[in-house]
């Protein structure tokens, strides 16, 4: 098993360090990159803790940062349950947060996980095994009209109606098993006269439905944002537009709260502000990292800073 480098690591770097003794929490641990930056460069009295619901990417990651000893406490759970996570590791509140939301390389690479339109393997694509539905009943059992809003909802696929309608054709006369056969039908009904793979949209829509990617990231944004200290940061990089609006749209949000309709003079609605946001417009890969590394072309990093306003 291999991992590479995270993505935008010198720019979470810079801005996720503290200058004094810490609480980091790197929600999506992965292959400890990211943790490991922090783990290295934190002062000797901070912690990290790590979270991962990936069993592999605990062990590989346990034994990668061994030699830092209790420096790093790991946990293996839903970054949507940071909350019970930071409390378990002795925490009421934490200095920094970081989560990054793209499934991991070697996720995608792995067959049994059937989550990659390249290789032939059956339909699953949860993250989590324990979860009831996979891609395979998605395909096989939700109604025309479902895959279709599920594949225009999450994949912003404009031919999601006739992707649909050939997956409906198509099962009518045997099961749709595998990664390849989902593929084929999407290519018959699209074309493949596109720069990026015609399957690209309309996996990634029932990998984010399967996994319930957005719920879950929005929970855990507002968590996080609640478990900060004063001055304490939450940075969040995030793989394609759905998520990125979402992490700027709650950014906001925290920013400015305030429900009043605008004619009021006064805000009666008592929300206050739970900090600023430090990226007006989101920091992104440099050239040097683009010619590296292909998945960081669509990587967005976005950082909110909590303040607690008396």
């Amino acid at each position: 098993m291999e991992y590479h480098k995270p993505v935008l690591f010198d720019e979470v770097m810079e801005n996720i360090i503290s200058e004094g003794d810490a609480v980091y929490v790197d929600c999506t641990l992965g292959g400890g990159g990211h943790t490991e930056g922090m783990l290295e460069r934190s002062s000797t009295e901070s912690k990290v803790i790590g979270i991962d619901q990936d069993k592999e990417a605990i062990n590989f990651a346990k034994e990668r940062l061994k030699k830092y000893g209790n420096k790093i406490e790991i946990f293996q759970d839903n970054f949507r349950n940071l909350d019970t996570v930071i409390y378990l590791a002795g925490h009421n509140k934490v200095d920094r947060i970081l989560m990054d939301i793209g499934v991991s390389s070697n996720q995608l690479d792995n067959l049994e996980r059937g989550f990659s339109y390249r290789y032939d393997a059956k339909l699953d694509m949860r993250m989590d095994r324990n979860l009831k539905i996979s891609a395979y009943e998605v395909v096989n059992d939700f109604s025309e009209k479902e895959i279709a809003d599920i594949i225009y909802k999450y994949g912003e696929e404009p031919k999601s109606r006739k992707i649909a309608k050939n997956i409906v054709e198509y099962r009518k006369n045997k099961k749709i098993e595998t990664t390849l056969e989902l593929s084929e039908i999407i290519i018959k009904s699209i074309g493949k006269s596109m720069k990026k793979h015609p399957s690209k949209r309309t996996f990634q829509a029932i990998r984010i439905f399967v996994n319930k990617e957005l719920e879950v990231l929005e929970e855990a944004l507002d968590k996080a944002v609640n478990l900060l200290n004063n001055n304490g940061k939450l940075l969040v990089i995030t793989f394609h537009s759905l998520e990125d609006r979402m992490v700027k749209e709650k950014f906001r949000e925290y920013e400015n709260p305030c429900t009043c309709p605008p004619e009021i003079p006064v805000c009666v609605c008592n929300k206050k502000s739970l900090g600023k946001v430090i990226t007006k417009k989101p920091i992104i890969a440099k050239e040097s990292e683009l010619n590296e590394n292909n998945r960081a072309h669509s990587a967005k990093l976005r950082i909110f800073e909590r303040k607690e306003y008396r």
